[in-house]
């Protein structure tokens, strides 16, 4: 299947496959950014109450909490970094992917928790599924034009 206008044979979603096709750049763009930027802001309210981070993760029966921790951070840091960049991009999906199937594994058991805290979980865990989602498109599509790896594909 193209991804060309003339997909859709109702006018207003001709309009539409029209506009996805000459903007497709500068919406992976976007996309990237939004994605990316969740993860960035995630990361750093991590480093900044590191603590509570390590508590969260011994509640959650996490094995050795301090270590996981300081690899967790970092690693959703760089995540959000790279996508932002559009940097290494399908190596960074697949590194999100993995991230995103151990966290939520690990904490978004809503069916596990309280009868007060299973809607947040839920909700978290269905947030992951999105972004799980939105991640495996951008493996599939790369980082679109306006990004490093483009850049550095024009240099070989």
């Amino acid at each position: 299947m193209s991804n060309h206008a003339s997909e859709s044979s109702l006018p207003v979603l001709s309009h539409a496959d029209g506009f996805a096709a000459s903007a497709s750049d500068a919406l992976l763009l976007v996309g990237r950014v939004l994605l990316g930027w969740l993860f960035l802001t995630s990361a750093w309210g991590k480093f900044m109450n590191m603590g509570g981070y390590v508590g969260y993760l011994t509640n959650l029966k996490v094995p050795n909490p301090g270590f996981f921790s300081w690899i967790g951070a970092p690693v959703e840091f760089l995540i959000g970094l790279t996508l932002i960049l559009g940097f290494a991009t399908r190596y960074a999906a697949l590194v999100c992917l993995l991230f995103l199937i151990v966290a939520t594994a690990l904490a978004h058991r809503y069916w596990e928790y309280p009868a007060a805290q299973v809607m947040a979980q839920y909700n978290n865990f269905l947030k992951n599924l999105a972004l799980f989602g939105g991640t495996l498109v951008l493996f599939v599509t790369g980082a679109g034009r306006f990004s490093v790896d483009r850049m550095l594909s024009k240099k070989d």
